[in-house]
């Protein structure tokens, strides 16, 4: 890889790891809940399931929001959030308009589409790419599976199916690379290292080498076993091990074609055997109290989502680092919960807890710890 050339920020530099790829470091030392960094995002979406509930343009969260008088399907603020918006929208009303119940294209056709028209509208380099070019992304093509490659290849006939009429498009071949590029995920820091360099060889296609890396020093709390009279074998260790991550790729297969209730089952059923040898804190029964708390979010079952919530909350808390924001998500759900039960003081007392660690990971400012401040002020 060449070396870096791009404008970077004095207190942050960009750098070259040997078999890793990119990296950026801090050239002095920063305060805890310091900003390092801020820009805007280059493009963005709003999910489906929160259309309605939150600006298109901005993302605010507001009742009342105003519909496009076409579509029907985005909402605004105002005048001028949609004005903003629509040099993006309008890849999307006419569509959405013509196709009506079977405009369905996913998150990440609607994403490279705006990443395309924003290429074409703003060929120079944004305020958002300060630090690194959109075209400077890894594609990792020639790392590609069959299967992400058929993924992406299916992605890119969506493309072309419902955004024909109003998008220019680059040749298949960097389409290709466009799609890789955007193809990548987190790798959540609560799993095992095993698990998370699993994930980040089939994401990132390299090993790390970090001190928790090497020393497995977090794996053991990780991987609480429940304390019995007979302690497990390592082998039943190993072997329930092995069924946990087999049951987290059948509930994310099945989120695509089963019910609510059957999902929910799957997590019951599942947590019931791994019980009988991890302990409620184990990141794999974790996992799954995490999918059956959003089951029952989803059904309205305050009740059953509460309580998972809390078994949750506490061993969250221990694995991921002191600022986390799943900790604090996962503090704002109990709060909601709380204030939905009618148990103000619970309520009041994770709605601090979250604004506490957000304050730090966002910042004072941010516009979403304000939503909640106004929220608990609502209450």
């Amino acid at each position: 890889m060449r070396s870096e050339a791009a404008p970077q920020p004095g207190d942050l530099e960009r750098f070259v790891s040997a078999g890793k790829g990119r990296g950026l470091r801090v050239r002095r030392r920063f305060a805890v809940g310091e900003l390092l960094f801020s820009c805007p995002a280059y493009t963005a979406v709003l999910t489906v399931s929160e259309r309605g509930g939150h600006c298109d343009g901005c993302f605010a969260r507001k009742e009342g929001l105003s519909k496009c008088g076409r579509c029907k399907q985005a909402f605004y603020c105002n005048v001028e959030c949609q004005k903003e918006d629509w040099p993006m929208h309008k890849l999307e009303c006419s569509a959405m308009c013509a196709f009506g119940q079977n405009w369905n294209p996913s998150e990440t056709v609607r994403l490279t589409a705006r990443i395309l028209a924003k290429q074409k509208i703003h060929p120079e380099r944004t305020q958002s790419e300060k630090l690194l070019a959109v075209k400077e992304f890894e594609s990792h093509l020639d790392k590609l599976d069959n299967e992400k490659r058929e993924l992406i290849e299916n992605d890119i006939a969506a493309l072309h199916h419902f955004y024909s009429k109003h998008l220019e498009y680059p040749d298949n071949a960097a389409l290709l690379v466009v799609f890789a590029q955007v193809f990548t995920s987190y790798i959540d820091l609560l799993y095992p290292t095993e698990d998370r360099n699993d994930r980040l060889r089939d994401s990132y296609f390299f090993n790390c080498d970090c001190r928790e890396c090497i020393t497995k020093e977090k794996d053991k709390e990780k991987l609480e076993i429940c304390k019995l009279n007979d302690p497990p074998s390592a082998e039943t260790v190993q072997d329930m091990i092995r069924y946990a991550r087999n049951v987290i790729e059948e509930f994310r297969r099945a989120k695509h074609y089963k019910s609510p209730s059957e999902l929910l089952e799957i997590c019951e059923l599942s947590l019931d055997k791994m019980g009988a040898v991890f302990a409620d804190s184990n990141v794999y029964m974790l996992h799954m109290m995490y999918q059956a708390m959003g089951v029952c979010l989803y059904m309205q079952d305050w009740e059953g989502a509460l309580r998972y919530g809390q078994k949750i909350i506490r061993p969250y808390s221990k694995h991921y680092p002191s600022y986390s924001l799943n900790v604090s998500s996962m503090w704002l759900k109990l709060g909601r919960l709380y204030m939905a039960l009618e148990n103000r003081t619970a309520g009041v007392k994770a709605l601090k807890r979250a604004i506490a660690i957000m304050e730090v990971a966002h910042g004072k400012d941010h516009p979403y710890i304000s939503e909640i401040k106004k929220e608990l002020e609502g209450h």
